[in-house]
């Protein structure tokens, strides 16, 4: 064993392959993501890798590029788009290239995606609305590639360097303002129940309904997926109904879209029909008719403080904050106006 510069003492590679019964090429292949290791022997020194809290140090060749992994559940959007941007411009002012992954939707990388960046070695790993699973993390850490959640999809575990916004607040300010304009039946159609932020909006806007004492319907609260079909969807069950809401706020700026055509094809106006409120100001917002009112997600600066935050990772630097959420803030256009009488 070695000692590192805290003082502990840490384990070499030729221990790893003295201890799991292969050659130090080997464990040297498992390192680097090598495709040509055999399943069990790869997850054998895995297991002593975690096991013994292997380090590989952090080293780069003068012919490596400089780059970052990019990790995404879901890229098909304008959300997406701005996420993408802020990282960009973030990377070039540093000179440093981008990887762009797609998980299809999920929100786990599969394993041989972890081997790919494995073998990249890029400076540090974003995961967008993603996680990893214990051992993946470990897969990176052992290696000294950091890795930083943006808009997480659950609860990340303890030491996770993570950055969002705050979701509560916008789902607070949201409906606050349709509050004042005297609605009481507002329904709410979220993201998907199982994802933090989608929960989170939810509670703001509870909170704010019992701030002003207005008792919440279940029936108003619907779980969609962030896309325009279930707001299309959840919309038109909310305005069929008898005592169907005078406003509705919607988990995302795509799902209002379905909210609107579902207006529409009730023969319903907006706003003095039904008012409606989205989430994030993604560029097409403004040019909507009528334009909508929205919840600006800082979106860009997200991603540009996530791509700064895996940087400085990279350089060994500590950041002062491992959770970051910045400020939300509401947008009123043209999608919202008094309850009708």
């Amino acid at each position: 064993m070695t000692t590192s510069t805290d003082g502990r003492r840490t384990v070499t590679i030729a221990e790893i392959a003295t201890l799991a019964g292969v050659s130090v090429p080997t464990v040297s292949k498992v390192l680097n993501g090598r495709a040509d290791v055999a399943a069990a022997t790869r997850a054998r020194v895995e297991a002593i890798l975690e096991e013994h809290s292997y380090r590989r140090r952090r080293g780069r060749g003068s012919g490596d590029p400089s780059l970052i992994d990019l990790v995404f559940h879901h890229i098909d959007n304008a959300w997406a788009q701005e996420v993408i941007k802020g990282v960009e411009d973030a990377a070039a002012a540093r000179r440093v290239g981008v990887v762009l992954s797609e998980l299809g939707g999920a929100h786990r990388p599969p394993q041989d995606l972890i081997d790919d960046i494995l073998a990249r070695r890029p400076l540090g790993v974003l995961l967008v609305l993603s996680t990893l699973d214990a051992t993946q993390r470990h897969q990176l850490e052992s290696r000294s590639i950091p890795f930083v959640v943006v808009d997480t999809f659950g609860e990340p575990p303890a030491g996770v360097p993570t950055v969002g916004s705050n979701n509560w607040n916008g789902g607070l300010i949201a409906t606050r303002h349709l509050l004042a304009l005297g609605h009481r039946r507002i329904g709410v159609i979220a993201g998907p129940p199982d994802v933090l932020c989608s929960r989170a909006r939810v509670d703001g806007y509870r909170s704010a309904l019992a701030e002003a004492g207005v008792e919440a319907d279940p029936e108003l609260v619907r779980w969609g997926d962030f896309h325009v079909t279930g707001g299309y969807e959840h919309g038109l069950r909310l305005l069929q109904r008898a005592d169907r809401p005078t406003a509705i706020f919607a988990g995302s700026d795509y799902q209002c879209l379905g909210v609107m055509r579902a207006v529409r094809e009730l023969g319903l106006s907006i706003p003095e029909d039904v008012s409606v409120v989205g989430y994030d100001d993604i560029p097409l917002a403004q040019w909507l008719g009528p334009s909508l009112t929205t919840v600006r997600q800082p979106l860009r600066e997200m991603a540009g403080t996530a791509t700064q935050m895996v940087l400085s990772l990279a350089a060994g630097e500590r950041p002062a904050n491992l959770r970051i959420d910045l400020a939300t803030e509401l947008v009123v256009r043209e999608s919202t106006a008094p309850a009708p009488a």
